[in-house]
């Protein structure tokens, strides 16, 4: 984590995600503990709102129907256990990958 320059943020939580090699290497795994371990610094920090973008789905090429199950899942279950943060969001680049996220969230965050 890095304060955040000339950003509106205060901090940066720096993470890579995985490259996509078709979703046999281990991808979704690797993606999960790229955004747990992001949202557990924030905790640890005492950050009250994490803001993600669509990790390693630009130049990384992870399909973003597949990513933001896994995000939105990861975020989901983080929640469920931990008390610390009061909001994750997501911040997308494209209105097609807003609308992706947006139809993956009324399933993944409405399964119990």
């Amino acid at each position: 984590m890095t304060s955040s320059g000339n950003l509106k943020a205060r901090h940066v939580i720096h993470t890579v995600g995985p490259i996509w090699r078709g979703g046999n290497c281990d991808e979704p795994r690797l993606l999960r503990q790229a955004y747990h371990n992001s949202l557990r610094l924030a905790v640890t920090e005492g950050l009250k709102t994490v803001a993600f973008p669509s990790i390693s789905t630009g130049a990384y090429g992870y399909p973003i129907e597949k990513a933001s199950e896994v995000a939105m899942a990861t975020a989901k279950e983080f929640l469920k256990n931990e008390i610390g943060l009061e909001r994750i969001v997501f911040v997308l680049f494209t209105k097609r990958d807003f609308e992706v996220y947006r139809e993956k969230a009324k399933t993944v965050l409405s399964q119990v």
